[in-house]
């Protein structure tokens, strides 16, 4: 009979674990992070609460505002206040809404207002033509919209008149129906008629509320024209109706073309020019029928876009969008006296021309007053005066509310009118604070509270004195007293406005805490099952380095350099080992190799992470473009960097796979199923590179699946071979790492074989210096795992939705289904930076083994895997714990929903991913 590998003298006594009791840990682990998670998430990311109230046309008799002594003659002489089915009097007939997806301001504010002109500058001219030759009626904005900058959020905060929530990202991809009161919602019930065309996410979250809709898929983001020539198909006969009150066209190409191609992009460019086109004709009908007289146009976006094309975050590109209004009948003269004129500068004709700015959140409140329908009953936005000024109605005399008899300037009447409209909006608010304080769990900051109570109170108070004395009171302090309270209010909410459950979040992380604790346990307990000692110096340096990442967390700077930083501790450990075998009179080509490539990763992560890099050098060639290092302008450069050199890598990677497969003495399954799939595969993806035809990617996916399947049928049917553990572990995670990776190539497009060819080599690296007479090295482990988070940053990801590449989703279909789409857009963001590393772990194990030509023992090799294991997954716990902790401290920072709560969703998911891996590849390989 066989003997049972021999185990050290003090261990002899201790049973052997098996199977089983290996793994176990995996899944216990596992339990204790979902358990985490859960709790953690469920005190953090709460959504405010959102109220089932209403507004009423009704209400507006509870109002303090409402009562008014005398009316002037001019307005009505029925001593009521003259409205019209809603709070405030309609001073429009109709509006149009276009709304361009990912507007930037710079695509619509002359390039005279900018230190540099770019090429996508001034392709919207119709818009400034009109700011500058009719600037009593049109205005351009600077529109800020609040973070998250995903288009769910800012259609629901620019119709509900709130703020977004983090938690309702999750739902950007099958938007929910909005419950909360809102512009659309009273527009229905108060009888007036709204037409809808473009993004189908509208009908989405407001079912049953359009007279007429003309949805079209939005998530194809290939597609630039689908959505656009829709809405223009329905657009100018729209127009010529006049059976709606409002009209909304939502525009998708400029968004699609930015994901795909960036903002300095010809596709960008035509897009710009058509929607120019079109807003042209949609100005010429306004102008040429009679029922449009009172008509005002707004041409708006959602939120803006990097230059890179992505949106999400928080940062000024993508939340500075613009609005444009426009009126076809002018304005008094004297609008230009509520005008913002601080901002102003001359347009491409020499001509001066003032901008002014106006936040998002008050544009459901200021489209109510418009239109005259009660405002939303969550809304917390300020009607803006600008806006609102732009109407020709609100400075019609029969729409003013005056309280004097003696004859009053225009801007006098209007500003009694407008500081009646603040009131209504004020009460409304305040209405909505005493509701949310008395129904939220939490509600607002006491001390916030009073001293808006006190605010609020003085603007009643002056309000009041101006009705008394209507002939001698300044107007214009009640405005500002007003609008104080309302931007006092939106500062407080912005601050304090989730509900945080630190009762949840605490215990969450305490259990991520225990879960550290018990991977401590684990691998002290697995240690006495091993021949061999620790290496205390080097866990030492292992820890400081996981300590160093995971304490750079707790700073927003390093969150954003997380890919440098990682990249410098690799570094790091390269110099070290470089150093420390020329102290010993050893010359190691694998420690230098292994820090040249890190510089080679490392300006990949500048290019890939960077939100200013447009383009990649591996994206298509294009000779107008500045591609890699501004070699494009040289078209050799160009085309080789783009087309040519990942089809040498991708044969390399093809080479490197057929020398294992047939120089080697493996079975017949992987010397022709594993291998010919996955060359067969190698050689789909160069042909769709050429042909870009969408059913070559599902043969490729078809293929991978396949093998998957397969390798797992094989492991079950043949087990490990006896004498030869260390090659036969070897085989089985070649095989899995061959199904999987044609996949991820596709997926990651052209960079895909260049960064893959570079993982190979810093592995082979990693694995050449680890040190051999430890039972587990964690320096190596610890390399292993910051090379996975080098390798996420240089493939154009990064912790934030914008860092999301949603075109990789639709490599292989046009058409939108939800759960395909995830699966794709999963495995880009974390295939080569948590599948590929965790299944290739056993390399660590094996190959050293493998070369050493030793026989180890079935025992040893898979004590050593476990350990392996589990100190990957610890590192990656301390390192999630860390950011939990993090958003913990910092849930009131300014960027918490910008940055620090994405960062959160991103550790977690990949954690738990992680452990998902390990359980599986514990259930692979042992």
């Amino acid at each position: 009979m066989k003997k049972k590998p021999t185990l050290s003298a003090s261990t002899r006594s201790v049973p052997v674990p098996g199977k089983w009791a290996l793994i176990r840990p995996f899944f216990l682990i596992l339990c204790f992070h979902c358990l985490s998670v859960y709790l953690f998430t469920r005190g953090f990311l709460l959504t405010r609460t959102e109220l089932s109230s209403h507004s009423h046309s009704s209400d507006l008799s509870l109002s303090p505002c409402s009562s008014v002594p005398h009316v002037d003659s001019k307005s009505n002489s029925s001593g009521e206040e003259p409205r019209r089915g809603g709070w405030t009097r309609p001073v429009v007939d109709r509006v149009v809404i276009v709304i361009v997806d990912a507007l930037r301001f710079d695509f619509v504010a002359p390039s005279t207002f900018f230190k540099e002109k770019k090429p996508w500058m001034d392709r919207l001219p119709i818009l400034q033509n009109l700011a500058s030759s009719e600037p009593h009626s049109a205005r351009i904005f600077k529109a800020i919209a609040d973070p998250p900058t995903t288009s769910l959020q800012r259609l629901k905060a620019l119709t509900t008149g709130g703020l977004p929530t983090f938690i309702d990202v999750g739902n950007s991809f099958g938007a929910p129906a909005i419950k909360e009161d809102n512009w659309i919602h009273q527009m229905a019930k108060n009888g007036r008629r709204v037409v809808m065309m473009g993004d189908d996410t509208w009908v989405d979250l407001f079912p049953d509320q359009f007279n007429e809709s003309y949805p079209y898929p939005s998530f194809n983001v290939k597609d630039l024209d689908t959505v656009d020539n829709g809405v223009v198909e329905h657009l100018i006969p729209s127009l010529h109706k006049d059976n709606w009150d409002v009209l909304i066209a939502h525009f998708l190409g400029v968004d699609h073309a930015g994901h795909i191609y960036g903002v300095n992009s010809p596709p960008m460019v035509q897009k710009l020019q058509q929607i120019n086109t079109i807003l042209q004709n949609v100005v010429d009908v306004i102008k040429s029928l009679k029922h449009h007289e009172k008509t005002m146009l707004v041409v708006m976006g959602d939120h803006a876009q990097t230059l890179n094309g992505d949106h999400g975050g928080g940062t000024s590109e993508e939340v500075e969008t613009s609005l444009f209004a426009w009126s076809p009948k002018h304005s008094p003269s004297v609008v230009s006296s509520v005008f913002d004129q601080s901002m102003c500068d001359q347009d491409l004709d020499g001509n001066k021309m003032c901008i002014s700015t106006i936040q998002q959140l008050d544009f459901a409140v200021t489209i109510s007053a418009l239109l005259g329908v009660p405002f939303p009953f969550g809304s917390i936005g300020r009607v803006n005066a600008e806006l609102y000024a732009l109407s020709p109605g609100s400075w019609d005399p029969q729409n003013e509310i005056s309280y004097c008899e003696n004859n009053m300037s225009d801007l006098d009447l209007w500003e009694q009118n407008y500081a009646y409209v603040l009131c209504i909006n004020s009460w409304q608010v305040k209405r909505y604070i005493d509701q949310y304080s008395s129904t939220s769990v939490m509600g607002f900051p006491t001390e916030g509270l009073h001293k808006l109570t006190n605010i609020y109170n003085e603007a009643q108070n002056k309000w009041q004195n101006s009705k008394k004395s209507p002939c001698n009171s300044k107007t214009s302090s009640t405005i500002d007293s007003f609008s104080d309270f309302l931007l006092s209010f939106a500062t407080l909410a912005r601050s304090a406005w989730t509900e945080f459950d630190l009762r949840f979040m605490g215990l969450g992380l305490g259990i991520m805490v225990i879960s550290i604790i018990f991977h401590v346990f684990a691998l002290s307990k697995l240690q006495k099952f091993c021949q061999k000692s620790i290496d205390r110096v080097g866990f030492c340096i292992a820890f400081a380095l996981v300590m160093i990442r995971a304490v750079s967390f707790l700073s927003n700077s390093y969150i954003l350099a997380e890919g440098r930083v990682a990249n410098f501790l690799l570094a790091t450990t390269a110099i070290i080992s470089t150093r420390s075998s020329l102290a010993n009179g050893k010359f190691k080509k694998h420690d230098v190799i292994f820090l040249i490539l890190n510089v080679v990763v490392r300006f990949g992560i500048e290019t890939g992470v960077s939100k200013q890099a447009v383009v990649n050098p591996f994206m298509k060639y294009d000779s107008d473009s500045e591609l890699f290092l501004g070699f494009a302008q040289e078209k050799f450069f160009g085309i080789f960097f783009s087309e040519i050199s990942p089809i040498i890598f991708l044969l390399i990677l093809a080479f490197l796979s057929y020398k294992y497969s047939f120089h080697t003495n493996n079975t017949i399954y992987v010397k022709y199923l594993v291998s010919v799939g996955t060359l067969l595969s190698y050689l789909l993806i160069a042909i769709y590179w050429v042909s870009e035809r969408n059913l070559v990617p599902r043969f490729v996916y078809g293929i991978g699946f396949g093998l998957l399947v397969l390798n797992f049928v094989y492991r079950i049917l043949v087990p490990i071979e006896r004498g030869n553990e260390a090659r036969s572990l070897c085989n089985f995670t070649l095989v899995m790492l061959f199904a999987w990776s044609p996949t991820i190539l596709i997926l990651l497009g052209k960079q895909g074989p260049f960064v893959a060819f570079i993982s190979v080599i810093l592995g082979w690296c990693i694995i050449q210096s680890r040190n051999k007479d430890f039972s587990i090295d964690a320096i190596s482990v610890t390399q292993w795992s910051l090379l996975s988070i080098c390798l996420f940053y240089q493939t154009g990801h990064w912790c934030t939705f914008d860092g999301l590449r949603y075109g990789a989703a639709f490599i292989g279909f046009d058409e939108f289904k939800i759960f395909r789409q995830a699966i794709l857009l999963a495995i880009d963001t974390f295939g080569v930076s948590h599948v590929i590393p965790v299944l290739a772990l056993p390399l660590l194990v094996a190959l050293p083994f493998n070369i050493s030509k030793k026989d180890k023992g079935k025992t040893v090799i898979f004590l050593n895997l476990t350990q392996v294991f589990l100190l990957y997954g610890l590192i990656t716990s301390v390192a999630t714990t860390f950011t939990i902790l993090c958003v913990t401290i910092q849930r009131r920072h300014l960027m918490v929903w910008g940055l620090f709560a994405p960062k959160y969703v991103f550790d977690v998911i990949g954690l738990l991913l992680t452990d998902v891996l390990i359980c599986t590849a514990g259930l692979y390989y042992y």
